[in-house]
């Protein structure tokens, strides 16, 4: 079987794509249950340029600097309508919206400059079961020319029960008061509408209370990729052009709300975290190396 590929001139309109995910949440007479398998195919957009107002949205609503080369974190916007052109699909395992960032990998070889022209391949591999739901990897590699600068494995959960659900639960961990920050940072739902303006990510689990609830939060969530953005304002200047950032997303961030970031520098890197200020659990723990 060869891969099939989609070649797309431009970059799909996420509110396209939210209304066709949102339709295929609803069940459609004589269509026969969702496959077990991921389909074979990818999304290839070529000679990409980045416009500098749209980087500049970005970086106002994640706090990082606007300059000549890309945010470490920036691609992922770029690339996400990609991968969401692959989970709408009817025959996608399962339906996109609600479906929960879990973790997230990205390897960067050198800083990519504004004006370059950039290719994308985003392709999805990889389903498995978790006790949670089923997890699968978005896999987005951008390259200038045909040197690979930027690579990134995306992580998404989709909450449902599997072969794994309903073991015992770990014990959970006492609650500890957390060491000072380095600083407390304030998030409400005007920061985060504004994030999903800029990177497209319009999940209504992160933009309407209604939607959250929908989804089973009791409010709207921070999205993942903001924290994991942000929270590298405080590293700004200090990151290697030649880095590793893996980000693990802990317990969902619920709007209003304050957190605690903390920086350490360790041999090879950083460790950042962001954390509950009153009971010490991780929101974000993530590594640049």
């Amino acid at each position: 079987m060869m891969t099939q590929t989609l070649n797309l001139t431009e970059v799909p309109k996420n509110s396209g794509l939210f209304v066709k995910a949102a339709l295929g949440a609803l069940p459609v007479p004589g269509l026969s249950a969702r496959k077990s398998t991921v389909p074979d195919r990818s999304v290839r957009l070529e000679g990409f340029k980045v416009d500098p107002d749209h980087l500049a949205a970005y970086c106002r609503a994640t706090g990082l600097r606007f300059g000549d080369s890309l945010p470490l974190t920036y691609p992922f916007v770029l690339s996400f309508p990609l991968a969401m052109q692959l989970v709408v699909a009817r025959d996608f395992p399962f339906v996109a919206v609600g479906a929960v960032h879990a973790q997230n990998v990205i390897e960067r070889t050198r800083e990519i400059s504004v004006s370059e022209p950039l290719d994308f391949e985003t392709h999805i591999e990889n389903l498995r079961e978790h006790p949670k739901g089923l997890l699968v990897d978005a896999i987005t590699e951008v390259n200038v020319g045909r040197e690979l600068v930027w690579r990134q494995v995306t992580t998404f959960l989709h909450q449902q029960r599997t072969s794994l659900s309903g073991g015992p639960k770990p014990e959970p961990k006492p609650d500890e008061v957390p060491p000072p920050p380095l600083k407390a940072l304030r998030v409400d739902q005007k920061t985060i509408t504004r994030y999903a303006s800029a990177s497209g990510d319009h999940n209504p689990i992160h933009t309407s209370a209604l939607g959250a609830k929908a989804f089973g939060f009791p409010k709207p969530i921070a999205h993942g990729m903001w924290s994991a953005a942000m929270v590298l304002g405080s590293l700004e200047g200090r990151i290697p052009e030649k880095v590793t950032y893996e980000v693990k997303f802990g317990k969902p961030i619920f709007l209003p709300s304050t957190v605690n970031l903390y920086a350490d520098q360790v041999p090879g890197g950083w460790d950042v975290s962001l954390k509950n200020p009153k009971k010490g659990y991780p929101h974000l723990t993530a590594t640049l190396r």
